[in-house]
């Protein structure tokens, strides 16, 4: 079902229209030292905003507000964006947008959180625990989607209301001698862009492993699991899981020399 979003003053029959090619041409400009062109550029990608918007209608928040918001996190977008990376600047706009409206959202509901995404958490709670006993593992957010009958947003938001917020100030790790604390660890929003823009190169990489190569390495390298957990998991040796794991970064390897 389409939802019809209506912003207040945003006529997108007059919005331009560019190309991937030219959004690539434009953002070099824009790069290069022509700032004036960036709020065309910025008026070019509000679809691609509004789009995004249609995810988040009827949260009980000003649709105007959550819009003001995206184009907050296209901006950033823009500021981050390195054109040398292969990738397309939408592939790498859509989850910065995303997660400046996520943000806002989280730190919006921190004080108040609607009775309907209250019952949902605890629901999901339910669901989780009833999965685990029954699987003897954590379910996906999918899974989770399949078992409440809710959107992957719904769910999503429903998770993190439940999580408290940290301090800045809270200890992460502590060996005996000087403590580390969560501001240690936070990065700037460049280091994150740099990292994000950088694991959307290696996901489409990725997709070219075949299905047992690329569980084996999003494993290894994305949820931090060992060899032997993983040989475990497969029921295979963890010699096995090495050769698997030592093609894969091959395969990868070569695919990146090529797109240098």
């Amino acid at each position: 079902m389409n939802v019809k979003v209506e912003i207040q003053g945003l006529d997108t029959s007059k919005l331009p229209k560019l190309s991937a090619k030219e959004q690539m041409e434009m953002l070099k400009q824009i790069k290069e030292g022509k700032t004036e062109l960036k709020n065309d550029f910025i008026e070019a990608n509000l679809r691609l905003v509004l789009s995004l918007v249609k995810r988040f209608n009827n949260r009980g928040e000003n649709i105007n507000d959550i819009f003001q918001v995206g184009v907050v996190g296209l901006i950033k977008a823009i500021d981050n964006f390195d054109i040398e990376q292969p990738v397309q600047f939408s592939t790498y706009a859509v989850p910065m947008i995303i997660g400046e409206i996520k943000r806002y959202l989280r730190d919006n509901s921190a004080f108040r959180i609607t009775r309907s995404l209250r019952d949902l958490a605890y629901l999901i709670s339910q669901e989780r625990e009833k999965y685990i006993r029954e699987k003897n593992e954590e379910p996906t957010v999918d899974e989770i989607c399949n078992l409440t009958k809710a959107s992957k947003e719904d769910v999503i938001l429903a998770i993190d209301s439940q999580i408290v917020p940290m301090s800045i100030y809270d200890s992460v790790y502590n060996d005996g001698g000087d403590q580390i604390y969560l501001l240690d660890q936070l990065k700037n929003e460049k280091e994150e862009s740099e990292e994000l823009i950088n694991k959307i190169a290696i996901e489409q990489i990725l997709k070219k492993l075949s299905d047992k190569e690329r569980y084996v390495i999003e494993r290894r390298y994305f949820k931090n699991k060992t060899q032997s957990e993983l040989a475990e998991e497969l029921g295979v040796s963890q010699a096995q899981i090495s050769r698997i794991e030592k093609t894969a970064l091959q395969r990868i390897k070569k695919r990146v020399e090529r797109q240098k």
